[in-house]
C-alpha cells in the first residue's frame, strides 16, 4: 500500500500540472461546493497520506455492492461460460440494504478565480450551467447543443475559421489572434449535470471572448437554424457511433449503459430519438435551462479584464439587435 500511495501522489502532481484538468476540478468545487460532487477526484494530499488499509476495506465493503456491478462482454464469447465465471468470481459481493439515500447536489452560481500576472501567459476559464442527469428526457438535446456550440483552436482545421459555417467559430476568429481556443462540454451524472464551455485567450481579448461565448449559448433560445441543428446531430452521431470500433469499446459501452439506464439502448432507438430533435426542441431546452440562468465560473491566469460574476450572469440573458 505504501508503494501505491506514492503512485497516487505522483499522479496528483501530474494532474495539477494540466491546466484544463485543474480548471474542471475547481469548476465542480465552485458549482457543487455543498456536495461530494464538488470534491476533487483524487482527494486532498492529507487524505492520501493518512489513509489506511482498514479505510480501504471499509470503503469496499460499503460501496462495492452486487447491484452496482455489471459484467459485460463483447466479441466471440460463450455466454454460459461467462455466466459461470461471473457467479464464481462475484457471488460473494453482498447486496445493499436500500437505506442509502443521496440528495440531489445543489448547483450554485459562484466564481473561483486564481489570478497571476505571468508575462505572456494565457487566461484559462470555464463557465458552467446546471445540466441534466443521464436519464433526463433533455439529455440528448443537451448533447446536440454541445455539438452546435462545437470547438475551436486557432490555426487548426482545413477551412479557415473566418469562413466556418459555425457562427460562434466565425465570431471568435474575428476577435483577433488573442482568442486561442474553446470547447463546449456536457457532463451528465446520476441526478444532475454540468454544461458549459472551456476557453483560453490572452488578457486583452478575455472580456470580448466571454461575451461571444455567453451570447452563443443564450442566443440558442431564440435563434438557431435547421442547418446548425442537423450539423450538430451529424457530429453527435459520428462521436457516439465512431467510438464503438472495437470489442473493448463495445463492452465498456454496454457496462456503462446498464449502470446508467438499466439496459442497453438499441442503436435504432437512439437514432430515432436523435432524429426527432428539431429547431423548436433546441430552443425550448436552451430557453428553459440556459437562458438567464446562474453560472459557475472558474478562471486562472492574467484576469484583469475578467468581468465580475454579476456581469457574466447578466450576459446570460443578453440579446442583440
Amino acid at each position: 500500500w505504501t508503494e501505491n500511495r506514492g503512485v497516487i501522489l505522483r499522479e496528483m502532481e501530474e494532474v495539477e500540472k494540466t491546466t484544463e484538468e485543474v480548471i474542471f476540478d475547481r469548476l465542480h468545487l465552485t458549482a457543487f461546493h455543498d456536495s461530494p460532487l464538488g470534491y476533487t477526484i483524487l482527494g486532498p494530499v492529507e487524505n492520501i497520506q493518512s489513509i489506511t488499509q482498514e479505510h480501504l476495506r471499509e470503503y469496499v465493503k460499503e460501496n462495492y455492492l452486487a447491484e452496482r456491478i455489471v459484467v459485460a462482454a463483447a466479441g466471440p464469447v460463450d455466454h454460459a461460460e461467462l455466466v459461470r465465471n461471473s457467479e464464481e468470481l462475484f457471488s460473494h459481493f453482498r447486496s445493499g440494504d436500500g437505506k442509502r439515500k443521496e440528495e440531489k447536489p445543489a448547483f450554485y452560481g459562484a466564481e473561483l478565480l486564481y489570478r497571476s500576472q505571468e508575462e505572456g501567459s494565457l487566461a484559462h476559464f470555464a463557465v458552467g450551467y446546471e445540466g441534466v442527469p443521464w436519464t433526463h428526457p433533455d439529455s440528448l438535446t443537451f448533447m446536440v447543443i454541445q455539438s452546435i456550440i462545437g470547438n475551436y483552436k486557432k490555426n487548426e482545421g482545413l477551412v479557415p475559421a473566418k469562413l466556418s459555417s459555425n457562427r460562434l467559430t466565425n465570431s471568435v476568429a474575428n476577435l483577433g489572434p488573442g482568442a486561442e481556443s474553446f470547447s463546449a462540454f456536457n457532463t451528465c451524472y446520476k441526478d444532475t449535470g454540468l454544461f458549459g464551455f472551456y476557453g483560453e485567450s490572452d488578457e486583452a481579448t478575455l472580456d470580448g471572448y466571454l461575451d461571444e461565448l455567453l451570447f452563443a449559448v443564450s442566443n440558442l433560445a431564440f435563434s438557431v437554424t435547421e442547418e446548425e441543428v442537423e450539423r450538430g446531430k451529424r457530429q453527435l452521431k459520428t462521436t457516439l457511433f465512431g467510438s464503438l470500433d472495437s470489442t473493448t469499446a463495445i463492452a465498456e459501452d454496454i457496462g456503462r449503459q446498464l449502470l446508467v439506464y438499466g439496459r442497453r439502448i438499441p442503436l435504432a432507438e437512439l437514432l430515432l430519438r436523435l432524429d426527432a430533435i428539431n429547431i423548436e426542441e433546441v430552443k425550448r431546452v436552451a430557453r428553459e435551462r440556459l437562458f438567464d440562468k446562474d453560472v459557475a465560473v472558474t478562471a486562472l491566469g492574467p484576469l484583469s479584464r475578467m468581468p465580475p460574476l454579476v456581469e457574466l450572469r447578466r450576459r446570460t440573458a443578453a440579446r442583440r439587435l
